[in-house]
């Protein structure tokens, strides 16, 4: 049982996706098509994030394999209305990653979410040249769960 979460919470697995993306490839990608590439798959928040950091193409290679990965879990890829930019990988101040789903995708979470749950997202970035490796998990809880206090 999760942290946090009371015994009669109930809890389903809707999806789990995973991608392995060679940097390199993001690399001659962005020397190619840099515009045109980062317009079409990465939003704005995203693009701002990686340009500030000094690993940019490991940056923006993780983005580009969580939104696969997440295109997996919802079990669609990239098809039924599910585009790029739909899926954002946004970074809370502590560093966590979390994706943002707007568009098809949010429509096809909801549309995947048992009635009577709320969906929630995990994602976990990493890469150690010339790999980027991402994983996304979509699951459900009971829309009536309770957290219970951690003693």
């Amino acid at each position: 049982m999760a942290a946090g979460r009371s015994a009669s919470a109930a809890i389903m697995i809707l999806g789990v996706g995973t991608d392995l993306l060679d940097i390199r490839r993001i690399e001659r990608t962005l020397e190619r098509f840099a515009g045109r590439f980062l317009e079409r798959v990465f939003t704005l928040q995203e693009q701002a994030r990686c340009e500030g950091h000094i690993n940019r193409c490991a940056r923006y290679a993780q983005r580009y394999a969580a939104k696969e990965a997440c295109a997996k879990a919802l079990g669609t890829g990239f098809r039924q209305g599910v585009a790029w930019r739909d899926i954002e990988v946004v970074v809370l101040p502590s560093g966590k990653p979390l994706i943002r789903l707007q568009a098809g995708a949010l429509a096809r979470l909801a549309a995947m979410t048992p009635a009577g749950m709320v969906a929630k997202l995990d994602v976990s970035l990493t890469d150690e040249y010339p790999l980027a490796h991402a994983i996304v998990l979509i699951w459900a809880e009971s829309a009536t769960a309770q957290p219970r206090a951690i003693p």
